[in-house]
């Protein structure tokens, strides 16, 4: 009789916990693991995987790669594997991508142990990638979702990639110089940016007005790298842009997940911007319709660099590690004059010459399309490394040592 009450309670916990992930309660960000159970058991037929375990509000990180991961799947199948049938669904309406959701690791070991996949690709560093990573038979990549000179562009968990495709030069320099007993340059491969090969939209202006963006980064789950700048300078920022500029408020996704006042500095910034640019605006309209950005230290300075247009950087009240961005780009200091700096930047330009000395060190090769074909290129190599690596121990398990 007891066993009989244990089961009848476990299953209406599993039931409880099936409609809980159905239902429009569930937070976002807290993965459903709705499992696509007619997948369960059949081999994936691509060569390489994309594993995503985080929730629809992390879709910032993925989205950058969509083109790049559509050629590669023309080129060698790509299946893109999720924790949540939310994420999964918008990912494989924007981009076309074999997207499935699987809830349990054992799931992903049943399909990989009659699949051959070969290639594994992660775009941030969340802890439940190891899920994934455990398995010998791939070769890890680690992408990340754009490179900055944030204190977490580096971290002691690259050591758990075969590889790390990084975006340039400074990115091999970081990393060899932030992260010990770690052989960066034999672990490193220079791809630039795939995701700026994208053709650029048709800006949108406004022949009233020039256009400032402010896109500030979030608040991070980390105090030491609380680049934010919404706390320090976004009321003067807009203070300063207000009746002068038209003002494209870019948030980030996550703004005051971690800490209530950057929700609420957050709401106050969107009722007063003229427009705001959601996740559903491409990074690259916002850039397009923009004269000047206004931003913090994170990979969104990288990605405007290109387009040869001025930028301002809030200095964020924690230290910034060495950069040569914050050596180079024009600052603005708590208490600055804002609307003096942008005012100077949009007339003279000063820091143009200086700006484009530094594509090429965080970037290399921005000639469109070139970013891509590295990419692509990149994958054959760790496709092959992985196939000759296979083989040899296959060789060595049929012979011994």
């Amino acid at each position: 009789m007891a066993e009989s009450r244990v089961g009848a309670a476990a299953r209406l916990r599993q039931w409880l916990i099936g409609r809980i992930r159905r239902s429009r309660l569930l937070p976002v960000g807290m993965p459903d693991k709705r499992t696509d159970e007619d997948r369960l058991g059949k081999p994936f037929t691509q060569s390489v995987l994309v594993y995503f375990p985080n929730g629809a509000d992390a879709l910032y990180q993925l989205r950058p790669w969509f083109a790049a991961l559509k050629a590669l799947d023309a080129a060698r199948g790509v299946v893109a594997v999720f924790k949540d049938s939310r994420t999964a669904a918008i990912v494989r309406a924007e981009s076309g991508l074999d997207c499935v959701t699987l809830a349990r690791y054992g799931q992903l070991d049943e399909i990989l142990s009659v699949s051959d996949v070969k290639l594994a690709l992660y775009v941030n560093h969340d802890p439940i990638n190891f899920e994934c990573l455990r398995f010998t038979s791939l070769v890890h990549v680690y992408l990340g979702h754009g490179d900055s000179d944030k204190g977490v562009s580096v971290s002691n968990q690259v050591k758990a990639y075969d590889l790390c495709f990084l975006a340039g030069q400074a990115a091999l320099d970081r990393t060899a110089s932030a992260v010990m007993l770690y052989d960066a340059p034999s672990r490193s491969v220079l791809i630039g940016q795939p995701q700026l090969d994208a053709p650029a939209p048709m800006p949108r202006p406004d022949p009233s007005r020039r256009t400032v963006l402010y896109a500030p980064t979030w608040e991070a789950s980390q105090p030491s790298v609380s680049y934010g700048s919404l706390l320090t300078h976004g009321a003067a920022i807009m203070d300063a842009l207000t009746d002068s500029y038209r003002v494209v408020y870019r948030p980030h996704p996550l703004n005051g997940v971690i800490d209530p006042a950057y929700g609420e500095a957050d709401a106050a910034m969107r009722s007063r911007a003229d427009r705001v640019d959601g996740q559903d605006v491409p990074l690259e309209q916002s850039f397009a319709d923009a004269d000047l950005l206004v931003t913090d230290v994170s990979a969104v300075i990288l990605n405007w660099l290109p387009g040869g247009k001025p930028v301002l950087v809030c200095r964020p009240r924690v230290p910034v590690p060495p950069s040569r961005l914050m050596d180079t780009l024009p600052v603005i200091e708590e208490g600055a004059d804002v609307a003096a700096l942008v005012a100077e930047q949009l007339s003279t330009d000063p820091s143009a010459a200086a700006r484009r000395d530094l594509v090429e060190h965080y970037l290399g090769d921005t000639t469109p399309g070139a970013a891509t074909e590295r990419f692509l290129q990149a994958c054959t190599d760790a496709i092959d490394l992985r196939d000759r690596a296979w083989a040899e121990q296959r060789r060595l398990g049929a012979t011994g040592p």
